[in-house]
């Protein structure tokens, strides 16, 4: 029996990292898990711990390697953003993979700001709220200032999917769905660099730019497959969708963050845009996707034990709770007779946080009321990066796609759209693959990984 020919996938979240094998046909032949293991920085906080995730990695492609059922042609890597590995000239780390959410000096926030002409001019251009250290390239400024020693040794700061790519190939690059995600390092109006960042030369600090298509010969002798220079995962999720659908759509990804990317909308973000935490992505091929997010999954998190709490349920019985167009319709009649918004407002948070659970009589009814505060902030934050494009559909992939109550308020919030919730296998790896399929498969890009469920719109309760 011949070996299957493969491409393996290396898909690193915050906490959840796993391996994936696909056929040329894009289905999971082989899967593992590994854990998140923690360790800590010079400052006591908590980070990944990369001499860990450097080995799992090698032992993942040793484990493979030696399953003779299956032929290795690529291997690629999508992961989390906004976090640098800092190498020397030997490529070996010089400080801990810091995490994104720590805690920013306020002083050298203030220095550098006042320094490039303020918040609102630096977030314009680089098409970046101002996120502290979830702005990458604050933490490459940080270092410069903090660490002189440490910066004088540093060859590259690579992100951590180039880092991941560059221990199999050996190649040092970045690509743009790094680069351009969130760091304020790249200025979207010139197609370049950031001024600040040549000033202070940190651009001789960053491997040259390849595209996110791109591969490079494994530096192991006696293999032949290619190494993909990895991707950002919020760009990696988009591709599969690029390429099935051609006409102008939103994705909705939803998990933790809600985050709404308009790859057909490519406008300059106005100050009032980024206010309302709007930013832009980069897709593989280097064209800006405008998007919006609400940290909706988490608050649902939240939310979900405060109501079962209160109604002494369990938090499992809204996992599957069916719509009831009833409750809503009653819910929207006592909200305007309080004279609540009509179409809602941007807000960060949804008006269910400030609402009293003794004013409902049930569980049901207090859940079906935060799904649609939640919406309707969805509402809100998506219209904002549809703009003026000729949008007429909107896919929602990840946890909220599953939730019925969820799907249905969003067709009755966006009647002249098509909404379809998405499923596909591990989206985010499908999408890694596909950006260096050419290089390893010789079947024709697939068309029927995305399975859709369409929901109708309710005209008769459309805000």
């Amino acid at each position: 029996m011949s070996a299957v020919p493969v491409v393996v996938i290396f898909d690193v979240g915050k906490t959840n990292k796993k391996i994936f094998l696909f056929d040329e046909n894009y289905k999971i032949v082989f899967e593992r898990s590994a854990r998140f293991i923690e360790t800590f920085d010079e400052d006591g906080d908590p980070c990944e711990n990369l001499e860990s995730l450097r080995l799992s990695v090698y032992d993942s492609l040793r484990e493979v390697l030696r399953r003779k059922e299956f032929e290795i042609r690529a291997i690629n890597f999508s992961t989390y953003g906004a976090s640098f590995v800092y190498i020397d000239e030997y490529g070996k780390p010089l400080a801990p993979l810091y995490n994104y959410l720590k805690a920013y000096p306020e002083d050298i926030k203030k220095e550098f700001y006042k320094k490039y002409g303020g918040e609102n001019a630096i977030s314009a251009a680089t098409a970046s709220p101002v996120l502290d250290s979830l702005n990458s390239g604050m933490q490459l400024y940080r270092l410069k200032k903090e660490q002189p020693a440490v910066y004088k040794k540093l060859k590259y700061a690579l992100h951590l999917p180039q880092y991941l790519s560059y221990l199999v190939s050996g190649a040092e690059y970045s690509d743009l769905t790094s680069i351009g995600c969130h760091t304020q390092l790249w200025d979207f109006t010139k197609n370049d660099y950031h001024d600040w960042v040549k000033k202070e030369g940190l651009d001789k600090k960053l491997a040259p730019i390849v595209d996110g298509d791109e591969v490079f010969p494994s530096e192991f002798p006696g293999n032949q497959y290619k190494v993909g220079v990895g991707l950002h995962d919020s760009s990696a999720a988009l591709i599969p969708y690029l390429i099935n659908f051609h006409e102008p759509f939103v994705l909705i990804s939803t998990g933790t963050w809600c985050i709404t990317l308009n790859p057909f909308n490519s406008s300059p973000l106005k100050p009032e845009e980024l206010e309302q935490d709007c930013l832009s992505y980069m897709q593989y091929k280097g064209k800006p996707v405008k998007a919006s997010r609400i940290f909706a999954g988490y608050e649902h998190e939240q939310q979900l034990k405060r109501i079962s709490s209160h109604f002494n349920q369990g938090p499992g019985r809204y996992r599957n709770m069916k719509y009831d167009a009833g409750i809503i319709y009653d819910l929207l009649r006592e909200m305007e007779s309080r004279n609540e918004p009509v179409v809602p407002v941007w807000s960060k948070d949804s008006a269910f946080i400030s609402r009293d659970l003794n004013s409902f009589s049930s569980d049901k009814i207090a859940y079906h009321q935060f799904i649609l505060d939640i919406a309707r902030q969805q509402l809100a934050s998506t219209k904002l990066v549809i703009g003026d494009s000729k949008v007429k559909r909107i896919f929602v992939d990840g946890g909220f796609s599953k939730n019925a109550i969820y799907m249905n308020l969003l067709a009755m919030m966006f009647p002249e759209m098509e909404v379809f919730a998405a499923s596909m296998a591990q989206a985010t790896a499908i999408g890694t693959a596909l950006a260096i399929h050419k290089c390893w498969n010789t079947k024709p890009m697939p068309n029927d990984i995305i399975e859709l469920k369409y929901y109708a719109s309710n005209n008769d309760l459309a805000l």
